[in-house]
């Protein structure tokens, strides 16, 4: 299936960041580089791939902030990454069956969105685990990108109003992850205004490939 293998590309690119990440850990005003341009990539995805239905889309953010609240370590942050991955690839398998050559090239997207998103991740976990604890973790949430490739076959079967009911929710957990995660973590680390400016490169960036999906 074209659409499985092409959803590897990203999986494969998390994974590759998740070694790096627990490989060598980034200096501070690199990690906040990363960190904002992880963010500028990632709500871009949300102003370009997603379609919100608001009142859905709250219930779970409050629903993220909550467990966060409860419950030790980083579980918000693994949810909303989590969701965000299976997202996309559900975002990726319903382009794949409207065209392959947009499908293609939403994945190029993706795969620079979801690297950023594991070097992130995998330098935070890094300070809550043990390295191999973090890579695994990681490493094991890539493979929501194929699987939610996989769900979007049966999903372009829903209608419409059920489709744009699954990516709300992705939306929010995308703009939840910017806000609360992201930039929070990011602004703890050393600022400079290239640091900052990293942010727009990487909304800029993914705009761009967005452009040439088109």
């Amino acid at each position: 299936m074209p659409v499985l293998k092409v959803a590897l590309i990203p999986m494969i690119a998390i994974v590759i960041g998740a070694l790096l990440a627990g490989w060598r850990t980034p200096g501070e005003k690199l990690v906040a580089a990363i960190q904002h341009l992880a963010a500028g990539v990632v709500f871009a995805a949300a102003a370009t791939e997603i379609l919100p239905l608001v009142m859905h889309g709250v219930s779970l953010m409050l629903g993220l902030k909550a467990a966060e609240d409860r419950f030790a370590g980083p579980v918000a942050l693994l949810a909303a990454i989590g969701l965000d991955l299976a997202v996309d690839g559900l975002v990726l398998g319903l382009a794949f069956i409207a065209g392959e050559t947009a499908g293609t090239l939403l994945a190029v997207a993706l795969t620079l969105e979801v690297l950023f998103l594991s070097l992130t991740l995998t330098n935070d976990l890094t300070n809550r685990y043990r390295r191999t604890k973090a890579v695994a973790l990681t490493c094991a949430l890539a493979l929501l990108v194929p699987i939610g490739a996989l769900v979007a076959q049966p999903v372009a079967l829903l209608s419409q109003a059920w489709i744009t009911g699954f990516l709300s929710f992705g939306l929010m957990a995308l703009l939840y992850l910017v806000t609360e995660e992201l930039l929070v973590e990011a602004h703890a680390q050393p600022d400079t205004p290239i640091i900052s400016a990293m942010f727009f490169i990487g909304f800029l960036a993914l705009l761009l490939v967005e452009e040439l999906a088109m």
